[in-house]
C-alpha cells in the first residue's frame, strides 16, 4: 500500500509533467480550478489549486474533502502512484470505477485531452 508521502510525491510528479506538456495537453492543464484528491485507502485528502499548468497542493487533510473542489478525484494510493508512473490507464480505471473524477461538464471536456 502506498504511503501518504508516496502519494504526495506522485502528485508533485504529475504537476511537473503537466508543466512540461505541450499542445492540446498543455491547453487542458491551463485551467484555474480548486482541486482535491481523496486517497480512499489512507483516508487522506490532498487539496489545492490547479493553475498555470501545475497542481499546487496546499493542504493534506485527514478524511474526505471538507469542501467541494471544482475538480475532485478519488482513488487508492496504489492507483495514484500507478497512474502517474504510466502503469495504469486513466480512461480504463475511470470507466471501471477504480478512479472517480468529478467536475463540471466543460472542465471534463477539457480534461479529457489529458487522457
Amino acid at each position: 500500500m502506498a504511503t501518504t508521502e508516496e502519494c504526495r510525491a506522485a502528485l508533485d510528479k504529475l504537476s511537473d509533467s503537466m508543466r512540461d506538456a505541450e499542445g492540446d495537453v498543455r491547453s487542458a492543464t491551463e485551467l484555474d480550478r480548486s482541486v482535491s484528491c481523496h486517497i480512499t485507502d489512507l483516508d487522506v485528502t490532498f487539496a489545492g489549486r490547479m493553475a498555470d499548468g501545475r497542481i499546487d497542493v496546499r493542504e493534506t487533510l485527514e478524511g474526505p474533502p471538507r469542501e467541494k473542489a471544482e475538480i475532485r478525484l478519488a482513488m487508492t494510493g496504489d492507483d495514484l502512484v500507478a497512474l502517474v508512473a504510466g502503469e495504469l490507464n486513466f480512461a480504463r480505471a475511470w470507466g471501471s470505477g477504480r478512479v472517480r473524477l468529478e467536475a463540471g461538464l466543460r472542465d471534463l471536456l477539457r480534461l479529457r485531452k489529458l487522457l
